[in-house]
């Protein structure tokens, strides 16, 4: 299934999406279904057989172009959890720039690398990435998988991690390269307001037979910038999953970005930082494509 946050009329709801047909707004469909995108992770087992009816029914109530799509979840639960340096080529190319912040004789992590961006920098599709705020003016891109996590979870090992995820969405970790690199730690160069586009929409995971055959494509102005493969990340998602379970609890509506392929702005010489007018598309299939235009 396909869930999608849009807005009509200034209202904020959640629909399941139909592609090449419309959206289906679930409180038209069943006035007692969830209202929020983490409401319905929560209760997802639960209404899923009504879901499925509706979906059999194909009763659609609004085209795209009626509707505003948002992000998937306009206000995370708590902050994006991230993953740095976790396609190798990727982590070569930061170390070879000179926006590298760990001090290490290893281009490759030997360990996940864990950071956040705050709730505050998401934006959905088609919105501004807004340079104003990025006094450094380093603005630079990411395109990642990101995983949306589906029920409380502590201690979870690698064969039971898929267990616990949801589903899949497209998220750009959009980056203040000279801040990140100035304040050492991360958190304040990841997450400027409008820094943390997404969607457009969640993806059950049991849509994607194999995650890890998944591509991901970056395009900034029409350019091709980015392509990778899940299978190629230094950390695949059930080692993330299980190292992040064994010292915290993950909640339903937990966003994890699993890491960005090479290809970034400071991987070219000189750095190709995001200016005010590009657009910056971030594709991967099934899911679909996430485009924001830079302010």
């Amino acid at each position: 299934m396909r869930f999608i946050t849009f807005q009509i009329k200034k209202d904020t709801k959640v629909g399941l999406e139909l592609p090449g047909k419309g959206i289906i707004d679930l409180a038209k469909a069943n006035k007692a279904f969830p209202k929020t995108m983490v409401e319905v992770i929560c209760s997802y087992k639960k209404i899923l057989p009504q879901l499925k009816k509706i979906i059999k029914q194909k009763k659609i109530h609004y085209t795209h172009k009626q509707v505003k799509i948002l992000s998937p979840i306009p206000v995370p639960v708590r902050d994006i959890i991230c993953v740095g340096k976790n396609y190798a080529e990727h982590a070569k190319e930061v170390q070879k720039s000179s926006y590298s912040t760990l001090q290490s004789p290893n281009t490759v992590p030997e360990q996940p690398i864990i950071f956040t961006k705050a709730t505050t920098s998401v934006i959905g599709p088609n919105e501004a990435i807004q340079l104003k705020n990025d006094p450094t003016n380093s603005t630079d891109y990411e395109g990642e998988l990101a995983v949306i996590i589906g029920k409380e979870a502590k201690n979870i090992s690698q064969s039971k991690a898929f267990d616990i995820i949801f589903g899949y969405t497209i998220l750009n970790d959009v980056t203040a390269r000279k801040m990140q690199n100035n304040h050492k730690q991360w958190f304040l160069g990841k997450s400027p307001d409008t820094y943390c586009p997404m969607g457009p929409s969640i993806i059950t995971q049991d849509e994607i037979k194999d995650i890890n055959k998944v591509e991901l494509k970056t395009f900034v102005n029409g350019e091709q910038r980015q392509h990778g493969i899940v299978q190629d990340m230094v950390f695949n998602i059930p080692y993330l999953i299980e190292t992040i379970t064994k010292t915290m609890t993950l909640v339903p509506g937990d966003i994890i970005a699993t890491g960005t392929p090479s290809g970034v702005g400071i991987g070219f010489e000189p750095a190709k930082f995001l200016k005010s007018g590009d657009k910056v598309k971030v594709e991967i299939q099934p899911i679909g494509k996430l485009e924001n235009i830079v302010r």
